[in-house]
């Protein structure tokens, strides 16, 4: 079905519930919230989908994205946890993030596109129109997802340090 082989359908359906899970935490959090049930079970379907992709992988490009994807996974998960960083390590983690449910997307658009409807796919060249269109979209979705998380954050620190100042100045 699909043209999807065995191992494929484990890719797809191991990482597919990070698309949800992705769109969960935007929705209700504005960005992918690491320390979180949901940003766990993120974080376990990403890996999944990032390894499993190494192993479907037909074009050199697909193997460089499960590895950027990896890679960013790791630094968004992990930025926190290194010391330095101070203010600048919530953005960073919001940027890595962000850029994994953007690295998972533009691969499932693009296969979603060449192989449905199954025997006659919306898409039989990887120039067509309508995949270049798509992908684009996703592009213009991420840089305008990324400032208005970049904003928000930004909302969110001079509130607290707002905050602070009036506890500060109670005492």
């Amino acid at each position: 079905m699909f043209g999807i082989s065995a191992l494929g359908w484990v890719h797809t359906l191991g990482s597919l519930p990070a698309i949800p899970l992705a769109a969960y935490m935007f929705a209700r959090h504005g960005r992918i919230v690491p320390r979180s049930a949901t940003g766990v079970a993120y974080f376990v379907f990403m890996l999944f989908g990032g390894a499993t992709a190494l192993l479907v992988a037909h074009q050199p490009v697909s193997y460089v994205i499960g590895l950027v994807t990896i890679l960013f996974l790791i630094l968004g998960y992990g930025v926190d946890r290194v010391a330095g960083f101070g203010r600048a390590g919530k953005y960073l983690e919001t940027i890595f993030l962000s850029l994994t449910a953007f690295l998972l997307m533009v691969p499932t658009v693009t296969e979603i596109l060449r192989r449905v409807p199954d025997g006659h796919p919306f898409v039989t060249d990887l120039n067509s129109p309508l995949l270049l269109g798509a992908q684009a979209s996703l592009l213009v979705l991420l840089i305008v997802g990324l400032l208005a998380q970049i904003i928000h954050l930004r909302s969110q620190g001079k509130l607290v340090a707002k905050a602070a100042m009036g506890k500060a100045s109670a005492e």
